[in-house]
Formats: C-alpha cells, sequence, structure tokens
C-alpha cells in the first residue's frame, strides 16, 4: 500500500510542480522542486483530497524543508490514525 501511496504524492507534486514525476526524488522538498508556498498550500489540498483525509493543521507544508517522502509519511500517517480512530476505541 505505501508505494501506491508514494506515487500517488509524487504524481501530485509532480503535476503541482509542472515537473515529470520521475524528477520527483524521496529526498526532493517542495523548494527544490520549484513550488512556493502558495502552491504548497494547494498540494496539501490536493493530497487531502485525493485520499480523502485531513493533516492536523501542525502537519502543513514547509515548502523549504518538508521533502517528498515527508508527504508521503504525513499521508500515511493520516491513514494510520484515521484506522485507528474507527475502531471505536473512545
Amino acid at each position: 500500500m505505501t508505494a501506491t501511496i508514494q506515487q500517488q504524492v509524487f504524481e501530485i507534486i509532480a503535476k503541482q510542480a509542472k515537473t515529470d514525476v520521475a524528477n520527483v526524488k524521496p529526498e526532493s522538498t517542495l523548494k527544490d522542486l520549484g513550488i512556493a508556498s502558495l502552491e504548497a498550500i494547494e498540494l496539501i489540498f490536493d493530497i487531502e483530497e485525493q485520499f480523502n483525509i485531513n493533516f492536523p493543521d501542525q502537519q502543513g507544508a514547509n515548502f523549504g524543508t518538508d521533502t517528498a517522502q515527508s508527504l508521503v509519511d504525513a499521508v500515511q500517517k493520516a491513514f494510520d490514525d484515521k484506522a485507528a480512530g474507527s475502531e471505536g476505541d473512545a
């Protein structure tokens, strides 16, 4: 499942960066890819919409230091949190 998440996140990043998905590496920062802060916000919205998840506010993209892999990790964590929350352990 993780590879699929990574591929989808990388495709969204590539679309936002107007570059080929092959140019998106796990260690690439959004800044490296030419994504400005406003575009990073759009990117987060696109990722949330694609995966039907919500990132906590503190996980907003830091376009200077966040890497493509950190976004993949954030999506995975959001999925895990959602799964844990839906098990009814209130």
